[in-house]
């Protein structure tokens, strides 16, 4: 497969480097990136698990790390001493896995169960950067502001509905 250059596209863009690095290494070939197999599996909206087979592996032995965006699994089996095997079937290799990781995602847990590393992730997105419905303000017409004018009550007191109409603010509400 020919290697993709995205250096046009980066020269007519601002800030998406990130985005660039992210698709050269999704499209990099890894030898060796099958070890230790996982699941990444989707619980709900914004829930995540990554389950990873590391059969032989200790909790002492494996390292969960995360830093911005990303997040670094590795694993370091302490060889037994005075062990010698006929058969090994069950790779103990020292391994390190990444995962990127998207922005507002973080690490709640990660557990070790039944030789399965398990791995929970949880995305919050910060209310500053939730959508919010802006009310919608209406002009205030000169016809509009004469009738209110005529029809105020005796006495100069304004009901709520005039006073509140004269300050031109005036809130649309759908049904």
């Amino acid at each position: 497969m020919p290697a993709l250059d995205f250096a046009p596209l980066m020269r007519s863009t601002v800030g998406f480097d990130h985005l660039w690095r992210l698709l050269d290494q999704a499209l990099q070939v890894d030898e060796g990136s099958s070890y230790p197999p996982y699941n990444i599996e989707k619980h709900g909206e914004d829930r995540y698990r990554i389950v990873m087979a590391v059969a032989g592996f200790r909790p002492e032995d494996l390292e969960v790390v995360t830093e911005p965006n990303l997040l670094v699994v590795r694993g370091r089996r302490q060889e037994e001493p005075k062990v010698e095997y006929l058969h090994r079937g069950i790779a103990g290799r020292a391994f390190e896995r990444r995962f990127q990781l998207a922005d507002h995602v973080r690490v709640v847990e990660a557990r070790l169960e039944n030789g399965l590393l398990v791995i929970e992730l949880v995305r919050e997105i910060p209310e500053a950067l939730k959508p919010r419905r802006i009310p919608i303000r209406g002009e205030r017409t000169l016809e509009a502001q004469a009738v209110e004018s005529r029809s105020e009550p005796c006495g100069g007191e304004k009901d709520a509905d005039t006073a509140a109409t004269e300050t031109g603010r005036v809130e649309v509400q759908a049904a």
